[in-house]
C-alpha cells in the first residue's frame, strides 16, 4: 500500500487461512473487505496470495467489479473478523 502523504511503501500483512476456497477467490474477498472499508482516492490496491505450494495469485481492484464478483459466504468465513465485518 502506497502512503500517498509521506510517499512510502507499505506492506500490509493480514495473515494465513486454512480454507477449502480457492486462493484467488479468497484474495478477492480480502480485497473486497479491504477496499470496502475506504476511499482509494485514485490509488492502486492489489492483494498477492501466495499458498503454502509456492504458488502465487495476483487479484486488483479492476477484476472485482469487471466480473460483477460478490464474495461466497464460505469464504468470508475464513476472512478475520474485521474483514468479515466490512463484507457484510
Amino acid at each position: 500500500m502506497h502512503e500517498r502523504f509521506s510517499g512510502v511503501w507499505i506492506c500490509k500483512d493480514f495473515g494465513r487461512a486454512t480454507t477449502g476456497a480457492g486462493p484467488a477467490e479468497l484474495g478477492r474477498a480480502v480485497l473486497a473487505a479491504y477496499l470496502a472499508c475506504r476511499d482509494p482516492r485514485g490509488e492502486t490496491f492489489r492483494v498477492v496470495v501466495r499458498t503454502d505450494h509456492g504458488c502465487d495469485f495476483v487479484i486488483t481492484a479492476d477484476q472485482l467489479t469487471a466480473l460483477g464478483w460478490e464474495a461466497d459466504p464460505a469464504v468470508r468465513q475464513a476472512l478475520p473478523a474485521y474483514l468479515r465485518n466490512a463484507l457484510a
